[in-house]
């Protein structure tokens, strides 16, 4: 039975969550406005958001090894009120040489806090003795869509003050969640001993690869629903924004319900399902004759992506009993890879093809994520080599 300091822990641990889906959002809603404040071309503009992920994926290895030695929850206490910093100093920057080191501070600090939030939800699971991660990611949605809600109603807004209002909030949530979140020895399996050498990469490559190709499809759904809404089906303004509000709704109602469903079916089994529905979802996006079926398909896309990555951070944690969270922060780095990845793939093939032939490489993808399943059983366990 969870114990109250349990249960404040996963109280915090909610809120860590929300501070990150809402400084994402914070950020990402206000891309456009950052390239017409700066006039940026869309060359320079790429070029500046690949800041992001690749100083993500540093940030994330480095939280890794951080979190070994001095546990996520310093980590995260640290980190995250930097996230909030960042994107304030990013709506503030009067010009591109200032603008490139807050998204370079930002990059750092959220890879490493994406890292830290999952460490403490892995920690949380493994306390409580069965699924609860999904509901975490479950929240960070909710939050990421209340950032871009409200980007939309504040527009009027001076961009400094659109981003730096939630930051206020956020910064205040983390400050209160940190004392409350799993100390570096809560992180700890009971009958675990301290980690002391490197973790294998082995046993951790399946869950690697399906959060790589997750993103790669989440990156092909974010960037490019929209032009292949406008430019195969030739949708109006109002319908264009559809297909992704499809994908965000239908993510955001499987992890309500995700718990429970691993709870009764197993973690494998609802990879391998999901992975299904994904495929399904993909091959309809590059079939559909028209709006409203493609709309469904990019919701089907939705349904089957939202359940890998609760399942690799959780599958994760399970493969590295010490706590050290060297595992998760590598599965994570996994997350940044197939963003840039999925970003440059999907357009290559679109500019030597057409958008809806560019589908096709997500859709192949979503499919190798079915024979993975399998590296999700919770019966594997890794020891750590001896360094």
């Amino acid at each position: 039975m969870p114990t109250p300091r349990d249960r404040q822990a996963r109280s915090a641990t909610f809120v860590v969550y929300a501070v990150q889906g809402l400084s994402f959002a914070t950020l990402l809603t206000q891309v456009a406005n950052l390239q017409n404040k700066h006039h940026l071309d869309e060359g320079t503009l790429t070029l500046l958001l690949l800041i992001v992920p690749v100083f993500a994926g540093v940030g994330s290895v480095a939280a890794g090894t951080f979190a070994a030695r001095r546990g996520s929850m310093l980590l995260l206490r640290v980190a995250q009120p930097i996230v909030a910093v960042a994107v304030v100093l990013a709506g503030l920057a009067p010009n591109v040489p200032l603008l490139v080191p807050a998204l370079l501070l930002f990059g750092l600090a959220v890879g490493a806090v994406d890292a830290g939030i999952n460490m403490q939800g892995v920690a949380v699971e493994r306390r409580y003795g069965r699924a609860v991660l999904n509901g975490f990611h479950c929240l960070w949605s909710v939050f990421s869509l209340a950032g871009a809600l409200w980007a939309s109603a504040a527009s009027s807004l001076p961009l400094s003050v659109i981003m730096a209002v939630p930051m206020v909030l956020a910064g205040a949530g983390s400050l209160y969640a940190g004392p409350k979140l799993c100390t570096v020895d809560e992180e700890k399996a009971e009958t675990a001993v301290a980690a002391t050498g490197h973790f294998p990469w082995k046993p951790i490559i399946p869950l690697c690869l399906a959060m790589g190709f997750l993103y790669v499809g989440d990156a092909a759904v974010s960037n490019f629903s929209t032009v292949y809404m406008e430019k195969i089906l030739l949708a109006n303004a109002g319908v264009v924004p559809l297909a992704y509000a499809a994908y965000q709704a239908t993510t955001l109602a499987v992890r309500l319900g995700g718990d429970l469903a691993v709870r009764t079916y197993g973690p494998a089994s609802i990879v391998r399902v999901g992975g299904a529905i994904a495929t399904l979802g993909f091959l309809g996006v590059v079939l559909a004759p028209n709006q409203p079926l493609a709309i469904v398909a990019f919701g089907l896309t939705g349904v089957g992506l939202s359940v890998v990555a609760p399942q690799s951070f959780s599958a994760a944690g399970r493969l590295d009993p010490a706590g050290t969270g060297v595992a998760i922060a590598r599965v994570n780095l996994f997350n940044y890879v197939g963003f840039i990845v999925g970003a440059a793939l999907v357009g290559g093939v679109a500019d030597a093809t057409d958008m809806r032939v560019a589908f096709a490489a997500p859709l192949l993808l979503a499919g190798v994520i079915i024979v993975l399943a399998r590296g999700f059983q919770p019966k594997q366990t890794a020891e750590p080599s001896a360094a």
